[in-house]
């Protein structure tokens, strides 16, 4: 998906466009994204170079590996950031965006993880852990 897309936390204090290219939706299953959100993380991810972030002195970082950080609204708590600290795209949470946003999803990863009082059965591709790439 390509183009400009806008997407915004609950409350409206942190927003944010996106141009060039999106990477379709991946359903993270692993522990920390349930226990960060209650259930799956759906995000696309983008080149840092092609995010604008408005309102970005009220996001709130934390790092739950030495691997990547994830970054919520500090007001009303919205999930919106994973960033990766040796790379330079930032994946951005699916819901966070306005419709129609055009994302498709693409796979799930961690499944291993999963909880087990769902299924998954969407028919995309599943990885143990994460995707090969």
């Amino acid at each position: 998906m390509s183009g400009s897309n806008r997407g915004a936390c609950l409350c409206g204090k942190v927003s944010f466009i996106t141009k060039g290219a999106l990477r379709g939706v991946v359903y993270c299953h692993c522990s920390q994204c349930r226990r960060q959100t209650g259930h799956v993380l759906a995000a696309t991810n983008v080149a840092l170079a092609d995010i604008s972030i408005e309102g970005e002195e009220e996001v709130v970082w934390y790092a739950a590996s030495d691997l990547a950080r994830r970054g919520f609204c500090g007001t009303c708590g919205s999930v919106l950031f994973w960033k990766h600290n040796e790379l330079d795209v930032i994946s951005v949470t699916a819901g966070t965006f306005d419709s129609p946003s055009g994302l498709v999803g693409d796979s799930h990863i961690f499944v291993a993880d999963k909880g087990d009082y769902y299924e998954i059965s969407d028919g995309l591709p599943q990885f143990e852990r994460s995707t090969p790439s």
